[in-house]
C-alpha cells in the first residue's frame, strides 16, 4: 500500500503542489526580473508600449481596450489568460491583474475585477502574462477537506487511498439514449452504471470517448440525479457543454465567460443569472451604490490626518451636538460625518447585493440538470454546499491528482474518462514531476487491476485513422484491440493530389523521409533545431497547397520549441497548425507531418524516448501521416525501430 492513511496522502500531495507553484511563480517573477521588456516579449510573455481605453462595464468587470500603434506583435498570451498591467514597472505590488477576453492582430481587450480605480490607463503601458495562483490554493483547500470527510466522502476517499473495495451491481436492460453507440460505447456505459462508486472509461484516440461519456451522464439523469461534468481545460469543458446543449437539459456552464467558447456563452452562468430577479434588483443596488459614491465626493473622507484619532461613533456624535474638537470646525465634523454616513449606507447595500447575487446564482445551480466547469473551478465559492450524484471528469489523464480531488470533493459517485497512453499533465518542477505526472486514473487503475477488480472498460473502435495508420499503435500501446470502424477502415487523401511524387501519393498512406542531417541548438537554447527537415517539410506543404488541399487540413508537429519557431518562419500560411505534440494532444487533421529534429552521431534522441509522444503524433492524422527524420539516429531506439520497419511494410521509406 502506497500510503498508510490520508495524513501521509495529504503530506505528499501538498509538498507537490506547493513545489509546482513556486515554480511556476517563479517562471514568471524571474523572467520579468531578469529580462529586459524587449526580451520578454520577444518570448512572446509580455507587449511593451500599449494605449489602455475603458470600454464600459461587462458581467460586472471593468473593459479595458489595449491597442499598440503597429499591431500586437506574436505572443503566448491568449484568451482567458490572468496577465498584469503596468506603466513599464511590473515589479510594482499594486499593478492590477484581468483576464483577457479577446485577443487580435491590433488590440487586447481585458477584464478587471475589484476596485482598481487608482490605477489610470492611458499611454506606456505593458501587459505581462502573470500566474493564476488561485488554482494551486483550490488543490489545497480540497486535500485539507477529505482530511475532514466523513460518510460518504470518507468512503471515496478511502476508496481513492486503495483502502476500500469498489461495490458493484447488476444493471437493469438500458435504454440507451444516443442509438448510434457502437458496441464498445455501450459495454462502457452499461459497466459505468454497474459501478456504484468509481469506474473508468479507457478512450484511445477517435474511440467516441466524450460521446461515451456524454451518455452516462444522460443515464444518470434519467435516474434522477444531479451532475457535475469538468475536465482539466476550458475546451474540454465547452466539448461537453456543446454536446450536452443539444439535448433537453438545464445545462449551467460556470466559468469566465472570456473562457467560454462564443456560440456557449447563453449557457454560461453569467449569461443565465442576468434574467434572474433577485440578480437584477441586486444590479439595481449597485446603480443607487454609484449613485451614494459620487455624493461622497461632495464630503470630506475622514482620514487620519483629518479624524485626528476620532472614532467613527465620535465623530457622529459631535456631528449631532454640533460641536467642534481637536482643532476640527463644526463643519468639517458634519461634513466627515455625512461620508461616514453615505459608507454605512453603501455597505450596507452592498451587503444586500451580495446577498442577492448568491441567492440568484445558487437558484440557478439548484435548478440544472448538470453543472459544467473546470477542475479548478469547481472549487469556486459557486459549489460550495452542493453535492452531486455523480461528478464526471473529462481527459482525467491530463490532469494532476490533486486537480481531480477539487470536484470529487463533491461526489457521492466518480466516473473518469481519459487515455493514459498519450500525454500526462505537463509539470514544471522536476521534483514535482515524479509525483504529479501519475494521475489519479492511473493510480487507481494499477490498485485495483492488482485486486482483479474490473472498474476501467477500454472504447475499441475508433472512427479517425486509416487502418494502417492506427495499426502500429493499437499493436504498441493498445493490446492490439483497436480496430479501424468501416467509416474509415481505407479512407485515404483524393487521388487527383497524385504529381507523381512517392511521398503524395495516396496510397502510401504512412511514410518515412529520411534526411542525411545534423541537429543544431541556438546560443543560449535548451532546444533543438534541425533546418534540413524544416525545408523538407515546407517542400511537401508548399506541393500540398499547390495541389489544392485546404490548409487547415493540415498540421505539422514537432517535439521542439525551436523547431516550431523555425517552421513557422518558414511555413507563414496561419491556416495550418503548427504546434508541439504537447500542443497537439486533442487535435486531428486529414494529413500530419512530424518533424523529429533529432540526428546526430551519438544516437542521443532526448524525450523522443518518451513514448506517449510517438503514440500522441501517430494517432493525429487521419488520412496521411508524414515522418521526416534521421532514420540512423531514431534506429537506436527499438520502437523507432520498429516504427521505420513497419513503415517499410505498410507505406513507403523515401531516401532524401
Amino acid at each position: 500500500m502506497e500510503f498508510e492513511n490520508y495524513q501521509s496522502y495529504n503530506n505528499k500531495y501538498g509538498r507537490l503542489v506547493q513545489l509546482e507553484r513556486e515554480e511556476e511563480m517563479n517562471r514568471h517573477m524571474n523572467e520579468i526580473k531578469n529580462l529586459s521588456g524587449v526580451e520578454r516579449q520577444n518570448k512572446g510573455r509580455a507587449i511593451l508600449g500599449l494605449r489602455g481605453k475603458e470600454q464600459g462595464r461587462e458581467f460586472g468587470e471593468l473593459i479595458v481596450k489595449f491597442v499598440k500603434d503597429k499591431g500586437i506583435p506574436r505572443n503566448e498570451i491568449s484568451v482567458g489568460d490572468l496577465v498584469m498591467v503596468s506603466k513599464n514597472k511590473p515589479l510594482d505590488k499594486d499593478n492590477p491583474t484581468g483576464t483577457v477576453i479577446e485577443s487580435n492582430k491590433y488590440t487586447i481587450s481585458v477584464a478587471f475585477s475589484g476596485n482598481i480605480k487608482k490605477f489610470i490607463f492611458g499611454k506606456g503601458l505593458r501587459i505581462d502574462l502573470y500566474v493564476n495562483d488561485i488554482t494551486f490554493q483550490r488543490m489545497i483547500e480540497a486535500l485539507e477537506n477529505f482530511k475532514k470527510a466523513d460518510g460518504r466522502k470518507k468512503f471515496l476517499r478511502d476508496l481513492i487511498l486503495g483502502k476500500e473495495k469498489p461495490n458493484f451491481k447488476d444493471a437493469s436492460k438500458l435504454n440507451f439514449i444516443n442509438k448510434n453507440l457502437d458496441k464498445s460505447q455501450k459495454e462502457a456505459v452499461k459497466n459505468s452504471l454497474e459501478s456504484e462508486d468509481i469506474f473508468l472509461i479507457h478512450g484511445p484516440p477517435g474511440t467516441g470517448k466524450t460521446t461515451t461519456v456524454i451518455e452516462v451522464i444522460e443515464q444518470h439523469l434519467k435516474k434522477g440525479e444531479k451532475v457535475l461534468a469538468t475536465a482539466d481545460s476550458n475546451v474540454a469543458v465547452d466539448n461537453m457543454v456543446d454536446f450536452l446543449t443539444n439535448k433537453d437539459k438545464k445545462v449551467v456552464r460556470v466559468g469566465h465567460p472570456a473562457r467560454v467558447t462564443k456560440n456557449l456563452r447563453e449557457h454560461t452562468l453569467d449569461f443565465i443569472v442576468k434574467d434572474n430577479g433577485k440578480y437584477k434588483r441586486a444590479g439595481n443596488l449597485r446603480e443607487e451604490v454609484e449613485e451614494l459614491n459620487k455624493e461622497q465626493e461632495d464630503e470630506i473622507f475622514p482620514s487620519g490626518k483629518n479624524r485626528r484619532g476620532l472614532s467613527n461613533e465620535e465623530i457622529k456624535r459631535l456631528a449631532k451636538d454640533n460641536k467642534s474638537s481637536r482643532g476640527l470646525p463644526p463643519g468639517k465634523i458634519k461634513a466627515m460625518a455625512e461620508w461616514i454616513r453615505l459608507q454605512d449606507r453603501i455597505n450596507e447595500m452592498i451587503e444586500k447585493a451580495k446577498e442577492l447575487e448568491r441567492k440568484a446564482v445558487s437558484e440557478i445551480i439548484w435548478d440544472a440538470d448538470v453543472v459544467c466547469t473546470t477542475n479548478s473551478t469547481a472549487g469556486g465559492e459557486i459549489l460550495k454546499g452542493n453535492y452531486f450524484g455523480l461528478v464526471v471528469i473529462d481527459e482525467a489523464t491530463q490532469a494532476t491528482e490533486p486537480s481531480c480531488l477539487i470536484p470529487l470533493q463533491y461526489a457521492n459517485k466518480i466516473v473518469m474518462a481519459g487515455d493514459h497512453k498519450q500525454l500526462p499533465p505537463t509539470i514544471l518542477n522536476k521534483e514535482a514531476q515524479k509525483g504529479l505526472s501519475q494521475t489519479l486514473f492511473e493510480r487507481l487503475l494499477k490498485i485495483y487491476r492488482e485486486e482483479g477488480n474490473n472498474i476501467k472498460y477500454m472504447l475499441k473502435t475508433q472512427y479517425r485513422m486509416n487502418k494502417d495508420i492506427m495499426q502500429f499503435s493499437s499493436e504498441n500501446f493498445y493490446n492490439s484491440e483497436l480496430k479501424a470502424d468501416k467509416s474509415v477502415v481505407n479512407h485515404k487523401l483524393d487521388t487527383r493530389i497524385n504529381s507523381g511524387e512517392e511521398i503524395l501519393n495516396p496510397d502510401n498512406v504512412i511514410v518515412f523521409v529520411d534526411i542525411k542531417s545534423n541537429e543544431t541548438t541556438r546560443n543560449g537554447s535548451t532546444s533543438k533545431e534541425n533546418n534540413k527537415e524544416v525545408k523538407k517539410v515546407k517542400k511537401i506543404i508548399d506541393i500540398l497547397l499547390d495541389k489544392g488541399i485546404t490548409p487547415c487540413k493540415i498540421g505539422i508537429i514537432s517535439p521542439y520549441d525551436d523547431q516550431i519557431d523555425l517552421l513557422k518562419k518558414n511555413i507563414p500560411e496561419e491556416n495550418i497548425e503548427i504546434k508541439t505534440v504537447d500542443g497537439f494532444q486533442g487535435r486531428e487533421k486529414d494529413i500530419i507531418t512530424l518533424s523529429f529534429v533529432r540526428a546526430n552521431s551519438r544516437g542521443e534522441m532526448g524525450f523522443l524516448t518518451n513514448l506517449r509522444r510517438l503514440n500522441v503524433s501517430i494517432t493525429r492524422a487521419r488520412k496521411k501521416f508524414i515522418m521526416v527524420g534521421n532514420k540512423k539516429t531514431l534506429e537506436n531506439n527499438e520502437t523507432y525501430r520498429d516504427l521505420i520497419e513497419y513503415t517499410k511494410n505498410k507505406g513507403i521509406i523515401v531516401e532524401d
